[in-house]
Parts: structure tokens; sequence; C-alpha cells
């Protein structure tokens, strides 16, 4: 019987069919062929991301038209996601403040996926290298919080953040012996905590 399922979004598209093959009664036939047929749904899955990446890039490219921008547009799948990079000059008001204008943009192509694919998406937009340069800065926001706990031995509170900012902090921070984060507060106020590890 084959799984249907969607995975849901915090679930990893790698795990989804990688359950360990029962050894009982198999044959190395058989293993080899269950084998198979789990790559063969990594590579599915693996299409179908980049399918999602393609019919984002086009309603992207769509709305660059409609506001006369020029850029160009990558589509790719990275870390089991599927990802649309615009890059170009004269792109800074489709960021927006503190990202707000990209975030809403890639609300929007997710729904242009979830149109055509009947599937949510987990799809990341970056437009002029924002999310990487937010990344970095992020990571010495984290580094600074974790330092600051480790001194004084207190919770440190950061400002509120998007639900990508806060994924970068969690990151860096899990990263790190003797600390843990966590979200806390109702959007568009969430922030996190990083405190000392129990």
């Amino acid at each position: 019987m084959t799984d249907t399922s969607i995975p849901h979004a915090d679930q990893s598209l790698d795990e989804e069919g990688t359950e360990p093959i029962a050894a009982s009664g198999e044959t190395g036939a058989e293993e080899a062929d269950a084998e198979a047929g789990v790559k063969e749904k990594k590579a599915v899955a693996e299409t179908d991301l980049f399918q999602q990446s393609e019919i984002a890039a086009d309603y992207v490219e769509g709305l660059l038209d409609i506001l006369d921008y020029d850029g160009d547009i990558d589509e790719l799948v990275s870390g089991g996601r599927p990802v649309v990079e615009v890059v170009g000059a004269r792109l800074q008001n489709l960021v927006g403040q503190r990202g707000a204008t990209l975030e809403a943009l890639q609300e929007l192509a997710r729904l242009a996926v979830f149109r055509q694919t009947g599937s949510p998406s987990r799809l990341l937009l970056d437009v002029g290298g924002y999310r990487a340069n937010r990344r970095k800065e992020l990571a010495a926001v984290a580094k600074n919080a974790v330092e600051k706990v480790k001194e004084y031995g207190e919770p440190v509170r950061l400002e509120p953040m998007s639900a990508f900012e806060r994924k970068c902090v969690h990151d860096v921070v899990n990263a790190m012996s003797g600390v843990e984060s966590e979200s806390e507060g109702v959007e568009p106020n969430r922030r996190i905590v990083v405190r000392p590890a129990d």
C-alpha cells in the first residue's frame, strides 16, 4: 500500500518513507527493491519540490513584470525545500522594512504553488540576498545573547522577530552547550528567550 499523506511542515521530506526495512523473511533482492523504492520516492519528492520552485518563480516573475523591476530569478531545492532567489539592482522595495514585504511576497508565492498543486509549500523566497545577510546578523545577535546568559546566568529576551528570523536564532543557540531557547508571545510580537539549560 502506498503512503499518499502529505508531510507536515515540520517533518523533513528526507524522512518520508525511510522506515527501517524488516529483516524477517526478506531476501536480498526484496531488500534491494525496497531501497530502490525509497530512492525513487526521494527523487519524486525532489522533482515535486523543484516543480514548486518553478511555479513560484513564474509567479514572482509576473509580479516583477507588473512592477517593472528587473531581476534574475533562480529556482532550486535546498535543505529539502523549494527556493526562489531574485537577484538584481533596485530590489530593496521588495524586501521592505525588516523583510516585511519579502515575507508577504513569500506567502503569495506559496499560495500560487498551493493553487496549482493542491499541496502546502515550505517555499523560501529570497530577494537581493536579504535572507543570507540577515542570517549572519542574527547569528551575531544569538551569540551575543548566549554570552550574556553564560556570564550573568539570567534569561535574555530578544526583540520580536519573524518565523524565519526566530529559526535562525534557534539554530545558533541549539548548536551551543549550556543554553537553550524558546519562543514566547503572539505574532507579530513573538520573540525568543535564551536561558541557561536545565
